[in-house]
């Protein structure tokens, strides 16, 4: 204990200078991290860090998959369920018995279940690096949804099909009839279950007296429950997690106070930061007793590297095909739902942006390292090690490769250029606030109208939101003003609730709204 702990508090540590190095390189610090992964492996004297297997998913997956579903809108993936559900469902299917059918073909040994095993592992994209890679360029809000939809559900599905491979593969069997009932359960009943606790924790968190460290730490166990019940009654801890975390975030401004969603924000981003290191770092701790196991099988380094680079041309190339299959059947079938460009070549490019999107992550290098090492009989795992080494090489092509370029691809093409979104978000944020100051006057002096008459206070208040003018001295302040102040923040949540309503206002600048609310609400508890 007393030398793996400075060894774990050093990987966070290296993780945090990666993050820093990243920043002023200005590339996305999954790239960093799985090079550094790589590098690890290479380190002589460093100890071995095993996680047994079946708590791989349980440590990593459940956080990561809230933390994901807090952070999207709900609104928006609705605007754009029909591409977001081809992707995470469709397109994984068909990526994951691409992977299937080449793996057979060409791996030795490589049956149908151990190829769709491969598939389930790698088909999913990652959200985290996804976002990471495009926050330096610009890009429209809807294709942002769109891949943060696509990547929170699909994990969520390609770990289902991970799942039943995993099955055929212990086992040597596949019933379809029984596999097409399992596969009900566990999408509805994990959906259910999770919607149900979700619930449950909802309302326990308006009912008991909790502060904000108190909320916070519930949070953090939430997602870790949701999963494990659900497991227990065989059905998707992920779609459970999933479901939970986006019920759980439609209804944050209900159950959590300004100061639980101010903290918690940092708390998450950290933690799911740290989480995503981590991963990166301990499949590098583990190439060396991987690459070992390929020599003892008897198959060169080089060639499972070989085999890694034909199934990321088959990520690739799968991707494609769908982005493309997606535009013309969505063009022939339903031409009235196809996207509005301003250009042919505007129009065509865009499914190459979503193919060359296709990052691949840290769920995928959870899933490998979830494998169990032997069957049920005690015989070793088939493949296992040869997974892995496939897996890391998927992940480290599609972040360098993809990752590295996309940001070049985007501003070569163009494709974005004289969109007039960023000019309609500022028009909508000027219109938003105006009717929040709107709103706030006229609800003041219907309420608060003998108040402001000879009040020196509140008629100072008046006057800052007529003229949007922050106070300089708080001498004025007493509790009865504070209240006011207060349940003037809570008539402006209201507003903007409502206002989120209208499917023409990305809930994004209603979020943004809401948080500096959120610190409004904070300043007056100290003054």
């Amino acid at each position: 204990m007393h030398t793996i702990l400075p060894f774990l508090l050093a990987m966070i540590a290296a993780i945090v200078m990666l993050n820093m190095l990243a920043t002023k390189l200005k590339i996305a610090y999954p790239i960093l991290l799985v090079v550094a992964g790589l590098l690890v492996s290479f380190l002589p004297g460093l100890p071995m860090v095993r996680i047994n297997p079946d708590l791989i998913f349980f440590i990593f997956l459940p956080p990561l998959l809230f933390e994901a579903s807090w952070t999207i809108s709900f609104k928006e993936m609705k605007k754009w369920w029909r591409i977001i559900g081809s992707f995470a469902f469709l397109v994984v299917f068909f990526t994951a018995m691409s992977v299937a059918v080449v793996a057979n073909h060409f791996i030795p040994g490589f049956t149908i279940a151990s190829g769709f095993l491969l598939g389930g592992i790698v088909s999913p994209p990652d959200a985290v690096s996804t976002g990471a890679i495009t926050k330096f360029v610009k890009i429209p809000r809807s294709t942002a949804t769109i891949l943060e939809g696509e990547s929170l559900l699909n994990d969520a599905s390609s770990l289902i099909v991970f799942r039943f491979a995993l099955v055929a593969v212990g086992t040597g069997q596949f019933i379809w009839q029984e596999a097409a009932l399992s596969f009900l359960w566990m999408a509805i009943g994990g959906a259910g279950l999770g919607l149900l606790l979700a619930w449950v924790f909802v309302q326990a968190h308006k009912r008991l007296p909790l502060d904000a460290q108190s909320a916070i730490a519930l949070t953090l166990i939430e997602p870790y429950f949701m999963y494990w019940v659900a497991e227990q009654v065989h059905c998707s801890g992920v779609l459970a997690v999933v479901s939970g975390g986006l019920y759980m975030s439609a209804r944050r401004l209900v159950f959590l106070d300004s100061a639980s969603r101010i903290r918690s924000f940092s708390v998450w981003e950290s933690f799911v930061f740290i989480l995503n290191g981590v991963v990166f770092l301990i499949i590098g701790l583990e190439l060396p007793e991987i690459v070992e196991g390929l020599r003892t099988e008897g198959i060169p380094l080089r060639t499972a590297i070989g085999f890694g680079v034909l199934v990321t041309g088959v990520l690739i190339a799968a991707r494609m095909i769908s982005s493309y299959a997606a535009l013309l059947a969505t063009m022939i079938f339903r031409p009235g739902v196809v996207p509005r460009a301003r250009s042919n070549k505007r129009r065509w490019l865009m499914p190459m942006l979503l193919g060359w999107t296709g990052m691949r992550g840290v769920v995928s290098l959870a899933a490998a390292l979830a494998i169990p090492i032997t069957l049920d009989n005690g015989t070793a795992f088939p493949h296992r090690n040869i997974i892995l080494v496939i897996t890391f090489v998927a992940i480290l092509l599609t972040l360098l490769v993809q990752g590295l370029t996309l940001p070049y691809f985007i501003r070569r093409t163009k494709l974005f250029d004289g969109l007039a979104e960023e000019g309609s978000e500022e028009l909508t944020k000027r219109e938003m606030k105006r009717g929040l100051k709107q709103h706030v006057y006229q609800f003041l002096k219907t309420k608060y109208e003998n108040e402001l008459n000879g009040h020196a206070g509140m008629e100072k208040f008046l006057k800052q939101w007529e003229e949007r003018a922050k106070a300089t001295d708080d001498s004025w302040m007493n509790n009865k003003t504070k209240a006011i102040f207060v349940e003037v923040l809570e008539v402006q949540r209201e507003y903007l609730v409502e206002l989120n309503k209208d499917p023409q206002i990305d809930e994004e600048i209603i979020r943004q709204q809401l948080y500096q609310i959120d610190l409004e609400e904070e300043r007056l508890k100290i003054i």
